[in-house]
């Protein structure tokens, strides 16, 4: 595994080098590389410098650009504007550094320099409750952020914070118990005979049973009574009655599985740690607060108070750790998982992927638990805020009837309009009937997945399965076929399991700069969206490269060069470069990349 400098960072230090030897008295100075339209890089920090230290900028440019090692990396430099550089690389090093890249498994992608310890709280569904619409965007933007960073060498825990406690399940658990076979699987025969249930036939028997037992309550006030016994139970942890519970979460996990199986997400059971996993600590997390002086009693409350925090009539909004009444809310469950997640999994960041409508909720989490130091300096919590799933009329997405819509029923949809796309050029491929299904399934879920990746998670986006699986646009079915052909053109070229070799004494075409010198910001994009939590920016990267290899492809001919053989090899070395920059970039995406398409 070797770390490969980019292209951009040689020619930084380079820059930076000659600004300090120009300016020795300025210290270390940022030279503002950035990739420009006018030359492969421009260099726009002189200015500001020459102003600090009352020096002409072009003179202090020209000065500056006779001081840098050109070497082979650069080929020419030229002073332009008040101080600008435009700077252009040698052909040689573009093709030299992108041969070191394709010589590692990782593309060159070096890791993070000081790795840690993240915890990411997304997909959490809730038990007993049907997965919707609302549910996709923490599971997908999670799962990405999870590939993401541990691709750059960081150590992330999962955690999915299910919601598995609360007074429903007293009337849950009390129906059951009085129904007693409202939960068996069993067909004609036992034991060896029993049938395994489905994901949908879980969570039919659970909506099933809610519905009952909500009936139920709403109309027998006996009934009512004994489920509200049934809760303090639970709370007390009543043995038969946490076994019962128990069931509804076994049955829930059944269900929710199905549903991540879909999505082609792997959820492992030891990651899911829902709120009854943190009823041991609330109440020390409470005494804490209050012994510690973070939280103070308020009308028989537990609350913690901030300035800048107010309600509508100006009086201030605290966040309730503990009920008047002795229960526990959201607020001590979540301060609890801090805790746990800080002390004992010692983790030295936590990201939160949830709606940005609970974004006052986590600001005053979070406050409290800094001002209790279990989260300070050194370890930070941030909530990766996403917005709304909308509608073709930008509206919230619901069903004609005004429900919201079942998530498992939307991928069905994606997968069956994918499958449709993927049949009609079958044949021209030469797919098989499994062929279809199968790339219909990986067709049809990264549509879905790339829709909500493409966007900024803070934004809304609008659902429209046409656009989705469109072919062309920026879509993931796009960056499909754009990998797809490129491992037919290697086909065809008769490479095999041969690697093309790079040819660095040649001189490259326009098209061919343009895609070597994107292939070579991998790193660098991989490095910001981790850094960022902006999944949205390696999907941006992936389209652009898709779109730079369209316009290569168009104007220079690979499997039949002109007008030598080794320009053809150097061409198909770029293929074969994007092909794998592409898959790996998808799959820290979530997303695969079929073969054939």
């Amino acid at each position: 595994m070797a770390s490969v400098p980019s292209l951009a960072s040689s020619v930084n230090q380079r820059v930076a080098d000659a600004l300090a030897s120009a300016l020795p008295d300025a210290g270390a100075s940022d030279p503002l590389l950035r990739r420009s339209d006018r030359a492969d890089f421009q260099a726009n920090g002189i200015l500001a410098l020459a102003k600090k230290a009352k020096a002409n900028p072009r003179e202090l440019a020209t000065t500056v650009v006779e001081g840098i090692d050109t070497g082979d990396l650069i080929k020419e430099i030229e002073v332009s504007g008040p101080g600008f550089l435009n700077i252009t690389i040698t052909d040689r090093a573009i093709v030299e550094t992108l041969t070191a890249r394709a010589a590692d498994d990782r593309l060159g992608v070096p890791l993070a320099a000081k790795p840690g310890t993240t915890v990411i709280d997304y997909a959490q569904p809730n038990v007993a409750k049907e997965m919707h619409v609302g549910h996709l965007r923490s599971a997908v933007i999670g799962a990405a952020m999870v590939e993401i960073l541990e691709f750059t060498g960081e150590k992330v825990v999962r955690r999915h914070h299910i919601g598995d406690w609360g007074t429903q399940f007293g009337m849950l658990i009390q129906y059951l118990m009085e129904h007693p076979h409202e939960l068996d699987h069993k067909a004609a025969g036992d034991g060896d005979d029993a049938v395994e249930v489905s994901g949908e036939e879980a969570m039919s028997n659970l909506n099933r049973l809610y519905k009952a037992s909500r009936a139920l309550f709403d109309s027998d006030e006996e009934f009512k009574t004994r489920a509200r016994a049934r809760v303090v139970d639970l709370q007390a942890g009543e043995p038969e009655t946490l076994a019962l519970w128990q069931r509804f979460v076994d049955e829930s996990k059944i269900y929710f599985y199905s549903v991540f199986n879909k999505l082609d997400m792997d959820i492992q059971d030891p990651d899911v740690v829902g709120e009854s996993g943190y009823n041991d600590m609330l109440v020390e997390t409470c005494k804490l607060l209050e012994d510690s002086g973070v939280a103070v009693r308020s009308n028989g409350a537990l609350c913690v108070f901030f300035d800048d925090v107010k309600g509508q009539d100006g009086n201030p909004t605290p966040l309730i750790v503990q009920k008047s009444d002795g229960g526990f809310g959201y607020a001590a469950t979540d301060l609890s998982a801090i805790r746990d997640r800080v002390g004992n999994l010692g983790a030295t960041e936590l990201i939160y992927v949830v709606d940005a409508r609970q974004s006052l909720h986590f600001k005053m989490v979070f406050e409290t638990a800094r001002r209790a130091g279990w989260l300070n300096d050194e370890v930070k919590a941030v909530q990766l805020a996403f917005g709304t799933v909308l509608g073709k009329d930008g509206k919230p997405f619901k069903t004609r009837e005004g429900e919201t819509v079942r998530l498992v029923d939307l991928l069905d949809e994606a997968v069956d309009r994918a499958t449709t796309v993927v049949r009609e050029k079958a044949e021209k491929v030469g797919l098989s009937e499994e062929e279809i299904i199968e790339n219909g399934q990986y067709v049809g879920i990264g549509a879905v997945k790339y829709a909500d990746l493409s966007t900024s998670a803070a934004r809304d986006y609008k659902f429209d399965l046409d656009q989705m699986v469109s072919l062309t646009g920026d879509t993931s079915v796009y960056l499909q076929y754009a990998y797809a052909r490129i491992k037919s053109i290697l086909r065809k070229a008769g490479e095999g399991d041969r690697k093309p070799l790079a040819h660095p004494e040649l001189e490259l075409a326009p098209a061919e700069r343009a895609l070597g010198l994107h292939l070579d910001q991998f790193g660098e994009v991989i490095a910001e969206s981790a850094a960022e939590h902006a999944p949205h920016k390696v999907a941006a990267y992936l389209y652009q490269l898709s779109s730079l290899f369209a316009t290569f492809y168009e104007q220079c001919p690979v499997v039949k060069p002109e007008p030598e053989l080794v320009v053809g090899e150097n061409r198909l070395f770029l293929c074969e470069l994007t092909a794998r920059t592409l898959s790996k970039g998808m799959s820290l995406l979530g997303i695969r990349t079929p073969e054939k398409l």
